[in-house]
C-alpha cells in the first residue's frame, strides 16, 4: 500500500514534487510513454498521477498504466477517476478495483464534456458533480486519500469566481483531502486563488499545476482544452523566438523555472508537473537544478 499524499504532505518537510501521466492511445504513444516512464524515475517524484484521458475513458487503461508505474519503482501512484458516461455504481466499482490493486490515492473529477459537446451531461444514474462523487467515495472507502481539481482562473462553466470557489468548498466539505490546480502561467493567479480559498474556509493543501512551456504553438493548443492567461512578457518573448525553436524552448522553460522558484518561496506545498508523457523538459539544466532544490538535494 502506498503512503497517502496527505501523509506525504504532513511528513515530507519540504514541497512535494509530482508528475502527471496519461494512458497512451497508439503504439507510437505507448513507445514514448514507456521511455518517459523509465527516464522520469531520475526525477524521483514523490507521487505521480494517471489520467483517464480527454473526455474520460474506462478504468482499464488507467489501472493498467498505474500498475505499470508502481512496479517500475514510482513510490506513490494516484489514478484519476471521472464521472463521464458512467453510473454511480460503475464509478464506485472502478474505485473499489483501484483500492483492491493497492492504490489508496484517487483524483476525483467530474470530467469534461465529451468531444464536440459544450456542457457536461451526467450518465443515467450518474454523479452530477464532483462533490457528489467525493461524498460517495468517502463513504465507500473511508481510508482513501482524495484529490480534487481547482481553477486559479475560474472553471470555464462557472458563472463567476465566487460560484467557482463555492463549488470547490463543496468538494472539500464532502471529504476531499487536497486540491491540485489546473495549469496557469501567472503565479499571481495561484496566490490570489489560495487567498480566496482560505477566506472561504478551505484549509486543504493546494498544489499548483504547471506546464513547462516549449513553444507558442504549444500554448495555443493547450488553450483549446483549458482557459488560462498568458503573461504579456512571456507572450512577447515567445513571439520573438518563433523562428528559433531552441530559443523558444529556453524562453518557456526558464519561465517555468521562475514560476517554480517563486511558488516554493511563497509557500506552495508542492509542484505538480504536466509533462504530457515527455521527459526531455526535465533535463534542461536550469529546470533540473530547480527541481533538485524542490526535492531538497
Amino acid at each position: 500500500m502506498f503512503m497517502t499524499i496527505t501523509q506525504q504532505l504532513q511528513t515530507a518537510g519540504r514541497p512535494l514534487l509530482s508528475v502527471e501521466f496519461f494512458p497512451p492511445k497508439t503504439e507510437a504513444g505507448r513507445a514514448t510513454f514507456d521511455q518517459t516512464a523509465v527516464e522520469l524515475l531520475q526525477l524521483k517524484p514523490d507521487f505521480v498521477s494517471v489520467t483517464c484521458g480527454a473526455g474520460g475513458t474506462a478504468a482499464g487503461p488507467t489501472l493498467e498504466i498505474s500498475t505499470q508505474l508502481s512496479t517500475q519503482g514510482y513510490r506513490s501512484v494516484m489514478p484519476h477517476c471521472t464521472c463521464v458516461d458512467r453510473s454511480r455504481d460503475e464509478v464506485l466499482d472502478s474505485v473499489d478495483e483501484f483500492v483492491a490493486a493497492g492504490f489508496n490515492n484517487i483524483m476525483a473529477l467530474r470530467g469534461d464534456p465529451p468531444k464536440g459537446e459544450r456542457y457536461f451531461k451526467p450518465a443515467p444514474d450518474g454523479f452530477r458533480y464532483a462533490a457528489e462523487m467525493v461524498a460517495a467515495l468517502r463513504e465507500r472507502q473511508p481510508a482513501l486519500c482524495i484529490g480534487v481539481a481547482g481553477y486559479p482562473e475560474k472553471h470555464p462553466e462557472a458563472l463567476n469566481v465566487d460560484e467557482d470557489i463555492r463549488h470547490l468548498k463543496e468538494k472539500v466539505d464532502a471529504g476531499a483531502d487536497f486540491i491540485t490546480t489546473q495549469l496557469f502561467l501567472n503565479n499571481g493567479a495561484y496566490f490570489e486563488f489560495v487567498d480566496r480559498c482560505r477566506s472561504e474556509g478551505i484549509t486543504a493543501p493546494i498544489l499548483p499545476g504547471l506546464l513547462p512551456i516549449l513553444s507558442l504553438e504549444q500554448i495555443k493548443r493547450m488553450r483549446t482544452f483549458c482557459d488560462f492567461q498568458v503573461p504579456s512578457r512571456l507572450l512577447q518573448d515567445l513571439e520573438a523566438a518563433q523562428d528559433n525553436p531552441e530559443k523558444a524552448e529556453r524562453v518557456g522553460l526558464y519561465w517555468t523555472v521562475e514560476q517554480i522558484s517563486e511558488l516554493v518561496e511563497g509557500g506552495a506545498p508542492g509542484i505538480h508537473l504536466y509533462l504530457l508523457n515527455r521527459a526531455q523538459t526535465i533535463f534542461y539544466p536550469e529546470l533540473s537544478a530547480c527541481l533538485a532544490r524542490v526535492r531538497g538535494e
